[in-house]
């Protein structure tokens, strides 16, 4: 009998740390990250990805070693003038991929540390709020492109 017990117990042991081991899928992922690169005295640039929620929710704060200052930033047109403003929050509709790029919602890298030129990496830290209210942090390298980099198919449009 006591040796029935004692297999039973490494049974449930067993099947306790399987379960355990199985890695918890992402809600969020990030695709396609890079960040423009500077020229010596700019202290500040853009990043730019396609984030994609799974059950949705919302971009609430990015960070860099990069830079002092991260912020999410908007660009848009009022009247006749393009304005870039920060927001506090970048909604990510359930399975819809939400592009960051020049001219549109970005990241904006502040206050950076040193000039970012083709070829670096920048270390981005992601915090995304789920619509249940459980927060996830995806951490993302950006490869720097050249200055004048835009993604393929991009309207020209610079900041």
């Amino acid at each position: 009998m006591n040796t029935m017990i004692q297999l039973s117990r490494a049974v449930i042991a067993s099947a306790f740390s399987l379960v355990l081991a199985v890695p918890v899928a992402a809600q969020t992922t990030a695709s396609e990250p890079w960040v423009r690169g500077t020229v010596a005295q700019q202290k500040a640039t853009g990043a730019f990805m396609t984030l994609t929620s799974v059950s949705g929710g919302k971009l609430l704060s990015v960070s860099s070693p990069a830079a002092g200052v991260v912020e999410i930033h908007e660009m848009k047109m009022e009247g006749s003038t393009m304005k870039m403003a920060a927001v506090s929050s970048l909604e990510l509709p359930a399975g819809k991929a939400v592009e960051l790029k020049p001219g549109g919602f970005h990241v904006m890298l502040m206050d950076l540390k040193q000039p970012l030129k083709a070829g670096d990496s920048v270390a981005l830290t992601l915090v995304v709020e789920g619509k249940d209210g459980k927060k996830e942090t995806l951490s993302v390298t950006a490869p720097v492109r050249p200055l004048g980099a835009m993604p393929a198919g991009h309207d020209g449009m610079k900041h």
